[in-house]
């Protein structure tokens, strides 16, 4: 494991070469590679997890898997080849979810304990589901997760991550389409609560938005495995809609409304939504709320706070940004509608 310099905070990530296992091919003669091949882009770890795979590696024989059979299933010992099967770690995230609530209840800790979940048990293909509402919730701050899985939807059409989205009918990517449909609606549904409450909307899209946000068709329901196909197909249909899907960008504080027009913030238009980690102030797809007006002021004035701490050309850095982002809230005041404008 190498490290890796974090200039977000004190904390070094690490990377973590390993091999893959499922499609490599001998560049020669295209055989496929039985003992594997490591992968092109190493693993980006955080402290927790790249401490785990040291408790790990001391389990297991050297050159051995992580999670291998013969090591970890004591009902088989010296046995088993490969890796634990899905039943098994099923099996063992149930015994662990116990042995932490007991340990939280042998030390007085009533806020440690993990409720029980409504949807039933925690198997991988939950885990796959979490890691696809952070891809498609929190647009670039999880930049290191999505390159590290290759599924982020700008590098989705190379060859590596197409084959690895493609190789199950409930691919990441497809869970990543269906998390984008649920967010969207969320944030039309949050969008015309707030504006039926009081608060005021601005942006070129605003009306546009409003009106999808209060009449338009929404996605809505649990997704569960017997009909994840038909949720996929829907989603998809659902984020096709030209000009009528809203995306919310919380860092960006604003929401993108997708236009009739390739989007400023796609420079190759090959997707057909928005790219939220490129968001453009002027774009004709933005809708501002009040909140996220508020939420631009409170950034500018952690900047100019900042500035009064660091060397000349990073506080002017700093300062002009503050300011831009103080420009935007001013122009959300000044352009502002409400319910009661509509309505008068």
């Amino acid at each position: 494991m190498d490290e890796l310099e974090n200039d977000l905070d004190d904390e070094p990530h690490l990377l973590i070469h390993s091999r893959h296992f499922k499609t490599p091919t001998d560049p020669d003669t295209g055989n496929y590679l039985p003992s594997g091949a490591e992968r092109a882009v190493p693993w980006v770890a955080i402290a927790p997890v790249v401490n785990a795979i040291r408790v790990l590696e001391r389990l297991v024989p050297a050159g051995g898997l992580l999670f291998g059979a013969s090591v970890h299933n004591r009902t088989h010992p010296n046995t088993r080849t490969g890796s634990l099967i899905v039943d098994t770690i099923r099996t063992r995230i149930e015994d662990f979810v116990n042995w932490a609530n007991a340990e939280a209840d042998a030390h007085d800790l009533p806020g440690e304990v993990i409720p029980p979940d409504p949807h039933g048990k925690i198997g991988l293909g939950r885990f796959r589901r979490s890691l696809a509402w952070h891809i498609a919730r929190r647009p670039g701050a999880l930049v290191a997760l999505a390159i590290q899985y290759g599924h982020m939807r700008t590098v989705l059409n190379t060859d590596e991550s197409g084959r690895y989205g493609s190789r199950s009918r409930s691919g990441i990517h497809q869970l990543v389409d269906v998390e984008t449909a649920l967010a969207t609606s969320d944030a039309a549904a949050d969008l015309a609560e707030r504006f039926e409450a009081g608060e005021g909307i601005s942006g070129p899209a605003a009306r546009r938005a409003l009106l999808q946000a209060t009449t338009g068709p929404m996605f809505q329901g649990s997704l569960v495995e017997r009909d994840f196909p038909v949720k996929h197909t829907l989603a998809r249909r659902h984020l096709a809609r030209d000009g009528s899907v809203l995306h919310d960008n919380p860092r960006a504080s604003c929401s993108a409304c997708s236009g009739a027009t390739e989007p400023p913030c796609q420079e190759d238009g090959r997707l057909s939504e928005p790219i939220l980690d490129r968001c453009v102030p002027n774009s004709g797809n933005i809708v501002r709320t009040d909140r996220q007006a508020f939420a631009l002021r409170e950034r500018a004035q952690q900047l100019e706070i900042g500035a009064d701490h660091v060397p000349g050309p990073p506080a002017d850095r700093g300062l002009a940004a503050a300011q831009q982002f103080r420009d935007q809230a001013d122009e959300h005041d000044r352009t502002r509608f409400t319910i009661e404008d509509i309505t008068a």
